[in-house]
């Protein structure tokens, strides 16, 4: 896990972007990928994997917990599967560091296997509230003992056979919906998930590429039923990683805010449920064009390609926002600098992620220069209308990576450099970030 010491980083402009990258792979997609092919019986083989401090925390639960899981080369990984049903009780606790995915997703595979499981983490995951998916996975007859508000340090106890549920999601959530069906994998019956708002379907994916039997059903209401029948038998899998669409936007947005620019990232998921970010910058005025499209895995791929571009503010649509839930901070370094207002709500979910993102970023963004209003639900911003802003602050990121990364790309485009406070964290889901904004600048 990245270390207790801040680092601090100052970023400064440095002209155009010009180049193309590729990012790490996707980090919903690495997390599944491990843990499914950990319950397959059988040798995986993962390429592509994001190999970011998050998804290592996933691989060292998963050995933990009876799998055997190697590195043959960069982003290349072999997993021999313990089969459903088949996980072991950990001898220490799992240190999950700064990853709710990971901390929410393996809740539900202990749930439902009779085992215990201590979570731990870091500073900042330990704040993280993870009341919503004990609420459904004690229906299934697993119990938890958490610390106050339902937080880390916290153990499951598991129930093997569990009882199967019938979930309605009272929010917008990929990390629930996924704990409930992986709880599923190892229950008799079928196990439902009801979703009013569409998610992104990662789990769905690939729960039915490893061969579980799973349905997916719209009713009149366009409301989706998720069906998975328990006591499934994973099949081993060849998966290959998309980039992921999240960390593609950090470059996309440099390459958007300054002039000159040109920067094409190849291989990029583009799952319908994660391009919101795209289809508002396009609807800001974004100049993005996609090429080499493809379906790897079950997954959309493309490369796309960026250029600077004169930005107009938007109204957000709150439907779009579990589409880009993780994009929102960079896509508001993106409003600051655009022509007139962005206004944004229905976000009350940033407020629980790695931090209060709606707090860190319209304190962040008002020291360097930008005019923005903080709401309950959503900021507004009024952009610069392609102008630099000031710069020069040091910004708290909190120890959350997308905070640090969003102030990094913001000063790419200011007169006087940003610093943030600790780029340290970045590494959870995007160890070469650095690297690859100073080589874009040196292109």
């Amino acid at each position: 896990m990245h270390g207790t010491d801040p680092r601090p980083q100052t970023f400064t402009r440095s002209g155009a972007f010009r180049g193309t990258v590729r990012v790490p792979g996707d980090k919903s997609i690495s997390h599944r990928a491990l843990m499914l092919s950990a319950l397959a019986v059988g040798e995986s083989r993962i390429t592509g994997l994001l190999e970011g401090e998050d998804v290592l925390a996933t691989a060292a639960a998963m050995r933990a917990m009876g799998a055997q899981i190697e590195r043959s080369g960069k982003g290349e990984w072999t997993v021999h599967g313990v089969g459903v049903g088949g996980l072991l009780q950990p001898a220490t606790a799992l240190d999950m560091g700064n990853s709710g995915t990971s901390t929410r997703l393996l809740m539900g595979l202990v749930a439902a296997h009779a085992i215990s499981a201590t979570f731990i983490g870091d500073a900042s995951l330990s704040k993280r509230p993870m009341g919503r998916v004990i609420d459904p996975l004690s229906l299934t007859g697993a119990e938890f003992t958490a610390s106050p508000g339902g937080r880390l340090p916290l153990m499951v106890r598991g129930l093997c056979p569990a009882v199967p549920i019938s979930y309605r999601l009272p929010v917008a959530s990929a990390q629930v919906k996924s704990a409930i069906l992986l709880a599923g994998l190892n229950t008799p019956g079928i196990t439902e998930v009801i979703e009013p708002v569409p998610t992104r379907d990662h789990s769905e994916r690939m729960l039915a590429g490893f061969g579980a039997d799973l349905s997916v059903e719209i009713d009149a209401d366009g409301v989706r039923h998720i069906r998975l029948v328990g006591e499934a038998e994973l099949e081993p899998q060849q998966i290959e990683v998309p980039g992921d669409p999240s960390s593609a936007a950090f470059p996309i947005v440099a390459a958007l805010i300054t002039p000159g620019s040109e920067v094409t990232v190849t291989h990029v998921g583009m799952n319908p449920t994660r391009t919101g970010i795209y289809k508002m910058l396009e609807a800001m005025g974004a100049d993005l064009t996609y090429s080499n499209e493809r379906v790897v895995g079950g997954e959309p791929v493309a490369d796309i390609t960026a250029r600077h571009s004169a930005l107009t503010g938007i109204d957000v649509p709150p439907d779009v926002a579990p589409s880009m839930i993780d994009e929102f901070p960079v896509f508001f370094v993106a409003a600051s600098m655009a022509q007139g207002r962005t206004t944004t709500s229905g976000l009350d979910e940033l407020r629980v992620k790695e931090s209060d993102r709606l707090a860190l970023m319209a304190t962040g963004l008002a020291a360097i220069g930008a005019k923005v209003e903080e709401r309950e639900d959503g900021l507004i911003i009024d952009g610069s209308g392609g102008e630099p802003l000031e710069g020069g602050a040091t910004i708290a990121s909190a120890l959350d990576h997308r905070i640090a990364m969003s102030f990094a790309v913001a000063g790419q485009h200011c007169y006087h450099g940003v610093t943030v406070d600790d780029v340290s964290p970045i590494a959870t889901s995007f160890p070469t970030f650095e690297v690859m904004l100073a080589g874009l600048a040196r292109a």
